[in-house]
């Protein structure tokens, strides 16, 4: 196994361990033993745990197109059933988790944002990435949203709907929040978005009668 695919399985290994158990209940025996490797090439590339959780943090950032974003895109070309497709890509997740564990990097926010300056950053840019690439979708609706509606503002908004609704259905173990949130959202932007503009027909149509 080559340096890089030692260093890809432990992050792998760790990423997956703090979103299953939290960052601070995974114990570094617990990391080695699951991602097959000794603790020499664990410390070779991160001397720390905290070194570890923020190298997790940054692959998130890595991995956040490939991983959810491109296939979004890849599923359909409107703009804003873009918006309505990722949240059927994170109930998916929760569906098939049972509604537990919930968003990794929200859950690392609330165990580790105040007591590790850097992963907060690394957190924060995670969010701020997220909210930018959806921003990107509703500069591409174009005036099918009001002129004056904040659409980075709007995708912080999205944002919050979304880490608030796995909040609440990881709470009660049921998508029935998750769900509920979508709803209401969804009635925002019925109110927000105008429909695309009919395709204009000629003013003249010649009779075909007349030859």
């Amino acid at each position: 196994m080559s340096p890089g695919d030692t260093r890809e399985r432990i992050l792998e290994t760790a990423a997956r361990l703090f979103h299953e158990q939290g960052y601070h209940a995974t114990g570094i025996a617990t990391i080695l033993r699951e991602a097959e490797v000794n603790s020499g090439s664990l410390y070779h590339f991160f001397p720390s745990k905290e070194d570890l959780l923020n190298a997790v943090l940054e692959r998130y950032l890595d991995i956040l197109r490939p991983a959810v974003m491109d296939h979004v895109e890849n599923a359909t070309s409107d703009p804003i059933e873009r918006v309505w497709a990722l949240f059927g890509k994170y109930r998916m997740g929760l569906e098939a988790m049972g509604c537990a564990r919930g968003c990794p990097i929200g859950n690392l926010a609330l165990e580790v944002g105040d007591a590790y300056p850097k992963a907060r950053a690394l957190i924060d840019r995670n969010l701020r990435q997220w909210s930018s690439v959806v921003q990107g979708w509703l500069d591409d609706a174009g005036e099918r949203l009001p002129p004056d509606v904040d659409r980075s503002e709007l995708a912080d908004f999205i944002l919050t709907v979304m880490e608030g609704a796995i909040l609440q259905a990881r709470a009660a173990g049921s998508l029935t929040p998750f769900d509920r949130s979508v709803s209401q959202l969804r009635g925002y932007f019925g109110r927000l978005v105008r429909p695309e503009a009919p395709t204009r027909k000629p003013s003249h149509v010649p009779d075909p009668r007349v030859g």
